[in-house]
């Protein structure tokens, strides 16, 4: 979800721009009748994965050839262009929720409700990709955010994963005894630390108990401020969160964060298990566990931030012909040999009937089973106006954690965004 230099954003503009001039007809210029798909996606961090996925699929459709443009970060002003322009990318990588419902409202997704992909879907599922009572997307994997944590290094320091708050502070300080820093830094990057003010913030409406969609309702209607909750709370805890760090974590972005928790120098990073998949490639030996944050010292109100992430639709803007092979794409990636691919090659898991997850072993099951015991807290941000995430959360906590805004400041940004984003 993440992670993008000035230098890619040009690089990608000016691919998108001659993309799309290519993209009137589906039929390629050697005349041999190739079909030619663009798909934008903007998970990056196994981009190998997952062109071993589409490999696949052109292997098993000769004459079907599919274009890959990611933009990782930040993306929505180059897909707004390109939607303005009739000329949207066939096939699209979307976060759940807001987006889904953005752009269908919009028209620019095709109704995927009957077909065979929703059958397999799990029905918990089906509000990320729903508007109107009806699917724009198909779910493709189900994520958490949580800390990621070294289980040799917890093992040599005598200590145990935290359950509670009062632990988890625990856990740091005896880290930093034994010249361990707690948290592998990414403040480089303000994606991170936007998901993490998000991820506090919902835990911290459960103690006022506040539906997490509910209060994005009364966000929509003006009948709410982000500071409903505790908000010497939740940024008492940026600001352990901060103090636990590398020193040099306003210039660590993923790929440092990663390298910090590969090599040992930390012993947790807060993050997605797409960030664990980068850092067992640094170090294959890697041995982790993965647990909530336990932002309560009670530890049955402590569970995973985890939801649906990312979705895969159709555009509505695209030719018959490659609408119907882009259906056809999307249908194939939920079928047994697809879903075999995507947990092999991509690493990330499918929200299914009947998905195991045992063979990924470690991080996977402790968050699987986490869910099942004590249930989990959505991912808000994904029902948040998509600027108010992007700009205001992502952007305010990260000033934040540099000390270039109080929290006073982020809170009644966040709000401001988010008047001004209902009110377009």
């Amino acid at each position: 979800m993440k992670k993008i230099l000035t230098a890619v954003v040009a690089v990608v503009m000016a691919a998108t721009t001659f993309t799309g001039c290519q993209k009137k007809s589906a039929v390629a210029a050697d005349g041999k009748g190739t079909i030619k798909l663009e798909m934008y996606y903007y998970k990056q961090e196994n981009q190998e994965g997952l062109k071993n996925i589409v490999k696949a699929f052109e292997k098993a459709n000769p004459g079907v050839t599919i274009d890959m443009l990611i933009i990782p970060n930040d993306a929505d002003s180059a897909m707004s262009a390109r939607a303005a322009q009739g000329d949207l990318p066939d096939i699209l990588q979307m976060q759940a929720y807001s987006r889904i419902k953005e752009y269908a409202s919009k028209g620019f997704l095709l109704d995927l409700s009957k077909e065979e992909a929703m059958n397999r879907v799990l029905p918990s599922s089906l509000p990320a990709v729903s508007w109107n009572g009806k699917q724009y997307a198909v779910p493709m994997d189900y994520a958490g955010i949580g800390i990621i944590y070294n289980k040799d290094i917890f093992e040599k320091c005598g200590i145990q994963p935290p359950a509670t708050y009062r632990e988890l502070q625990n856990v740091c300080r005896v880290l930093k005894q034994n010249d361990i820093v707690p948290f592998a830094a990414l403040l480089k990057e303000n994606w991170s630390v936007g998901h993490f003010i998000t991820m506090i913030h919902t835990a911290l409406l459960r103690e006022k108990k506040i539906d997490a969609e509910k209060f994005v309702g009364t966000m929509n209607t003006g009948k709410s401020t982000y500071g409903v909750i505790d908000t010497a709370k939740l940024f008492g805890v940026l600001d352990f969160y901060r103090e636990n760090m590398n020193s040099n974590a306003a210039e660590m972005g993923g790929g440092e964060q990663q390298q910090s928790f590969a090599k040992g120098e930390s012993a947790m990073m807060v993050q997605g298990l797409w960030a664990y998949v980068d850092a067992m490639k640094l170090n294959p030996k890697l041995n982790a566990g993965f647990i909530p944050f336990p932002v309560y010292n009670d530890a049955s109100m402590n569970t995973f931030y985890s939801d649906v992430d990312s979705t895969f639709g159709v555009s509505s803007q695209s030719s018959k012909e490659k609408q119907e092979m882009a259906v056809k794409f999307v249908n194939w990636l939920t079928s047994a040999e697809g879903q075999k691919l995507w947990m092999s090659e991509y690493k990330l898991i499918p929200p299914f009937k009947g998905v195991d997850v045992s063979a990924f072993g470690g991080p996977y099951v402790d968050l699987m089973k986490s869910v099942e015991d004590k249930g989990s807290s959505p991912w808000a941000f994904s029902q948040y106006p998509t600027d108010v995430f992007e700009d205001a959360c992502k952007n305010g906590a990260q000033q934040y954690m540099f000390q270039r805004k109080s929290a006073d400041e982020v809170i009644k940004g966040i709000d401001a965004q988010w008047a001004a984003s209902v009110s377009k």
